[in-house]
């Protein structure tokens, strides 16, 4: 459900009401109910969704229509829309793991996550950068990934959550390899066929022979390149960041690994905002989420656009049927 005072509880809404999806999968939403039927009201929306108490979490497996499991997680009276709250940061955090539970025991086929907060996160105790960090831990990950999917533009990404001055020292080769890996077997699934990437280098103009940085293109990235090559991945660079997304090269290639967060995100959200769809690779279970934040400036105002959330439903059904 993410956030219950983000955008997520009336994504939600939008999700257990959309036929088109339900023909593709069955919907289940780790949430609470009184909090679901308080937006429903707030924004005209539906809520004809069935809804289950927790204790019939083993029994998942079974369903054949669109549910709630109701956590009862949080007052949904003392929930005020667009609002850090420590609350609601629990409750998202206590719907992410009770997901993850239900993965992990095989009741659900795959993961999708609606937008938290990371300041209500932090506020609850839950020190983790994101979702992608939650779901790698609980899931005991040996290397994982974010991808950032869509038929735009895909990236796939070597740090995220850190602030730009610890870049450098979280880059090694052999990260840099397990991320090229994992985004060539994701693209062989999703695409049926093998794909060409482009790594970016980490600085301006590729680091310009050791004009800028302290030359990590040739002494980190390059070699993770190569070694990438030995095993059969088809992949260029590294390359100047400025030229990575071009049209040009966006059609000759199908996904760009990249250094750091803003590198990709930028150019992903500029082009494909509505429809890209956050992946976590290298988990046992597919784990996609909407491509957006909370969106507190529009919550609870039946204004979000629900495109990126039904993308991550459609891409994590198909990542589960392709195994």
């Amino acid at each position: 459900m993410g956030d219950p005072a983000g955008v997520g509880p009336e994504l939600c809404l939008r999700l257990l009401a959309e036929e088109s999806l339900v023909r593709e999968c069955v919907p289940v939403v780790f949430g609470d109910a009184a909090l679901l039927r308080r937006v429903a009201g707030e924004t005209g929306l539906s809520f004809r969704a069935r809804v289950l108490g927790e204790s019939a979490m083993a029994g998942l497996r079974a369903e054949s229509e669109p549910c709630v499991l109701d956590l009862a997680c949080v007052d949904a009276a003392c929930v005020q829309p667009g609002r850090v709250d420590a609350r609601c940061g629990e409750a998202a955090f206590r719907c992410i793991q009770s997901a993850i539970d239900a993965a992990l025991a095989g009741r659900v086929a795959a993961v999708v996550t609606a937008p938290i907060n990371k300041e209500s996160l932090h506020a609850a105790g839950r020190k983790f950068p994101g979702h992608t960090e939650i779901f790698a831990e609980r899931f005991g990950a040996a290397r994982s990934c974010m991808m950032q999917y869509s038929n735009e533009i895909t990236c796939s990404f070597a740090t995220v959550h850190v602030g730009y001055a610890e870049v450098p020292r979280l880059l090694s080769t052999g990260r840099i390899l397990e991320v090229i890996e994992l985004t060539a077997d994701a693209l062989r699934r999703l695409r049926g066929r093998e794909p060409k990437l482009l790594v970016c280098g980490l600085n301006p103009h590729a680091g310009e022979a050791g004009l800028f940085g302290a030359r990590e293109e040739e002494t980190i990235i390059a070699p993770a390149i190569a070694a990438a090559r030995t095993k059969g991945i088809e992949v260029a660079g590294p390359i100047p960041p400025d030229t990575a997304f071009t049209p040009a090269r966006r059609r000759e290639f199908d996904a760009v690994v990249c250094m750091y967060h803003d590198q990709g995100h930028i150019p992903v959200k500029a082009l494909a905002f509505d429809s890209a769809v956050n992946i976590t690779l290298g988990l046992p279970v597919p784990r996609t989420s909407v491509d957006h934040g909370t969106a507190f400036d529009i919550a609870w105002q039946g204004k979000a656009n629900p495109g990126s959330l039904f993308a991550a439903v459609r891409l994590a059904a198909k990542l589960a049927r392709t195994g």
